[in-house]
């Protein structure tokens, strides 16, 4: 039978891809900030990297350390503890003028970002019937990238003004209350329920969201449960897992190491190092921002229709060719015109349709139930500890030369259609399926 949505699940996937819209948010909103605060500070490229990635630090934490409160704790509570984390970093790291307590509290809104992205995918994906797993996740990933347009207009909008810098993290407090009063409005996820021997909970939230057979997913979830003694208290790092962790592991690293958070973070200073957009790169960088939405709205469109494997193959050569050409601009200085910004706008339409519409669907399709929140804790703190490595040294490579570091990202960019052609397939497929296929006996 098939199953029947309900406007309800809409509602689920728009509140929880909240998170997403933080998680965006707080990335690209330093992106306005970031010269003035290495200007206030008097910071060194070294110390300002440094003090760029003390967020990313504390994603690499809140993703590792997420898993446990959330399967203790539940997906939903744990969502609402991460919106009031994001609210409290945006509230006192542009309030308080003070260097130690700037990075003290980017870092408690680093905590946030990182359980937000295993959290919230995991609780979509735990919930949505798997003919519409991939666009409900993929909805996550779409907040994300709504959320980075929305700062760097935030940060366009505010520019100018006195203490601008502060006034654009500040402006993320809003959005962050917003998420973490809906929060309240949401159920549990039925699969965290059933671990927890609440069944008849779990069968009204799946019937809330439109699901035919209740009984045969509860009984399903029963099945793929059985292997372990208990959910929670399976380990993760067994050979049995060898695949999923290598897939998670390896579409993270690909994420990231395409260069796609450094571009992010420093699209400005990028668009001003070319010497073509000196005076306009902050609004250069609204227009990497809607490029990046218009493709991941594709990306959502296509990813239940074409799968996993098509767009990340698409992507990938993409990728490579852009990235290729942005190393050639700087190498030769040829950024006449519109160049720069031409070949950054099509990397990231490439990206969006692939690495990133994939990424957070895929790290939470392929674990099995009782290790999802290990899995995903793992696959996301990948992908941060790439991201904050690269934000604290990318300043560095730009003033070496920008060629150097585009050709890497372009190489990586080469190899992830090697990964793009051996991933299994995962569309249309119930997690339960999923994990008989990738997990051995």
């Amino acid at each position: 039978m098939k199953s029947t949505l309900r406007p309800f699940m809409f509602w689920i996937a728009f509140v929880a891809s909240l998170g997403g819209l933080l998680f965006g948010f707080d990335t690209a909103v330093i992106s306005g900030a970031e010269k003035q605060i290495q200007a206030v500070y008097g910071l060194n490229d070294f110390a300002h990297g440094f003090t760029m990635a003390t967020a990313l630090i504390g994603t690499i934490l809140g993703a590792l350390f997420c898993g446990k409160p959330a399967e203790k704790f539940g997906r939903k509570r744990s969502l609402i503890v991460i919106g009031a984390l994001y609210l409290i970093s945006a509230v006192f790291s542009g309030a308080i003028v003070n260097w130690y307590c700037f990075m003290f509290f980017r870092f408690i809104g680093g905590l946030a970002v990182g359980a937000s992205s295993v959290i919230g995918p995991m609780y979509i994906a735990e919930i949505s019937p798997s003919a519409w797993r991939g666009r409900f996740v993929c909805f996550f990933q779409f907040n994300i990238v709504l959320g980075i347009v929305l700062a760097y207009f935030s940060n366009y909008w505010i520019a100018g003004v006195p203490n601008d810098w502060q006034w654009m993290i500040v402006a993320e407090s809003l959005p962050a209350l917003l998420f973490t009063v809906l929060m309240f409005t949401l159920p549990e996820s039925p699969r965290w329920l059933v671990a927890r021997g609440k069944d008849a909970d779990a069968g009204k939230v799946f019937s809330r969201t439109g699901e035919s057979d209740v009984e045969g997913e509860l009984a399903s979830i029963r099945e793929s449960l059985k292997d372990s003694a208990s959910a929670g208290k399976e380990k993760l790092f067994q050979r049995k897992y060898l695949k999923p962790i290598l897939i998670a592991f390896l579409i993270a690293t690909f994420n990231q190491l395409s260069g796609i958070n450094a571009i992010l973070y420093y699209a400005p200073r990028l668009f001003e190092l070319s010497g073509v957009f000196r005076e306009g790169a902050m609004l250069q960088s609204i227009i990497v921002g809607l490029t990046n939405l218009t493709f991941t709205m594709l990306g959502m469109f296509l990813i239940d229709k074409l799968g996993r494997k098509t767009l990340l193959a698409i992507g990938a050569v993409g990728m490579v060719i852009a990235q290729a050409l942005v190393a050639w601009g700087f190498a030769t200085n040829h950024f006449e015109g519109y160049m720069l910004l031409i070949c950054i706008c099509a990397y990231i339409a490439f990206f969006a349709i692939s690495l990133g519409a994939t990424i957070w669907v895929v790290i939470a399709e392929v674990f099995p139930n009782s290790v999802r929140s290990q899995g995903q804790a793992f696959g996301s703190a990948t992908h941060w500890v790439w991201s904050a490595l690269l934000t604290w040294f990318f300043p560095m490579f730009l003033s070496i030369g920008g060629q150097y570091i585009f050709s890497i990202f372009a190489f990586v960019a080469a190899i992830s259609l090697v990964f793009a052609l051996w991933l299994p397939e995962t569309k249309n497929k119930s997690l339960e399926q999923i994990q008989k296929e990738l997990v051995k006996k």
